[in-house]
C-alpha cells in the first residue's frame, strides 16, 4: 500500500471519529440549551415587568408573545420577544410594553454577538435603561453625540451606532405588527 492511500485512510478516520464525537456533544448539549434559553426568557418577562405576578403565552404569529397580569389578575401588558440584525449577528431582546402598545416598560437583552466593548454595551444598565417609559408611539427613535429631546428618543452608543439603531430597528419592526395584530384581536 503506498503512502497516499494510507494517508487517505488516516485522514477519513480521524475525520470520522471527530464527527461522531461532535455530533454526541451536540446532541448532549441541545436539551441543556435549550431549558436555559427557555429559563432566561421567563426571567426576563418578569425583569420587563416589574409588577408582573403572572403571565400567559399567546399563540399569534409574531412568535414569543406573553400577556403579563399584575397582583389582582388585571392585564399589565405584553412581553414580546423579538430578534433581528445588529452589526455582526443576530440580536434577541425582550420587550416589556403597556397593553396599549405604546410606552416601552424596559428592555433585556437575551442573546447577541456584537463587538465586546462596543456594541456589546447594548446589555449594559446605561444602554438599556433609557427604554424604560420610553414612548413607543410613533416609533423609537435615536439621536447621537446628544441628549435626547423627545419621549420617544434614546441616545445611541457613542462607537456603536450600528447596534443602537439595530435594537430601535428589531423594537419598531414588532410593535409595528403587534399593533396590527391587536387591531385584529390576536393580542
Amino acid at each position: 500500500m503506498n503512502n497516499s492511500i494510507k494517508m487517505i485512510i488516516a485522514l477519513t478516520s480521524i475525520a470520522l471519529a471527530s464527527g461522531a464525537v461532535l455530533s454526541g456533544v451536540s446532541n448532549w448539549a441541545a436539551p441543556h440549551i435549550e431549558a436555559n434559553r427557555i429559563a432566561e426568557t421567563e426571567a426576563a418577562i418578569y425583569l420587563v415587568h416589574n409588577n408582573a405576578k403572572s403571565y400567559k403565552k399567546i399563540e399569534t404569529d409574531l412568535g414569543e408573545v406573553y400577556k403579563v397580569y399584575d397582583e389582582k389578575s388585571v392585564p399589565a401588558g405584553y412581553s414580546i420577544v423579538a430578534e433581528g440584525n445588529g452589526f455582526q449577528g443576530k440580536i434577541r431582546l425582550m420587550i416589556g410594553t403597556d397593553t396599549a402598545l405604546a410606552k416601552i416598560t424596559a428592555i433585556e437583552i437575551l442573546e447577541q454577538v456584537e463587538t465586546p466593548g462596543l456594541g456589546s454595551l447594548i446589555t449594559e444598565d446605561e444602554f438599556r435603561n433609557q427604554f424604560k417609559n420610553l414612548s413607543a408611539l410613533p416609533s423609537v427613535n435615536w439621536v447621537k453625540g446628544k441628549a435626547p429631546e423627545k419621549p420617544n428618543e434614546i441616545e445611541a452608543i457613542t462607537g456603536a451606532t450600528i447596534s443602537s439603531k439595530s435594537v430601535c430597528k428589531i423594537i419598531n419592526d414588532v410593535l409595528e405588527k403587534a399593533r396590527i395584530e391587536k387591531q385584529s384581536n390576536k393580542l
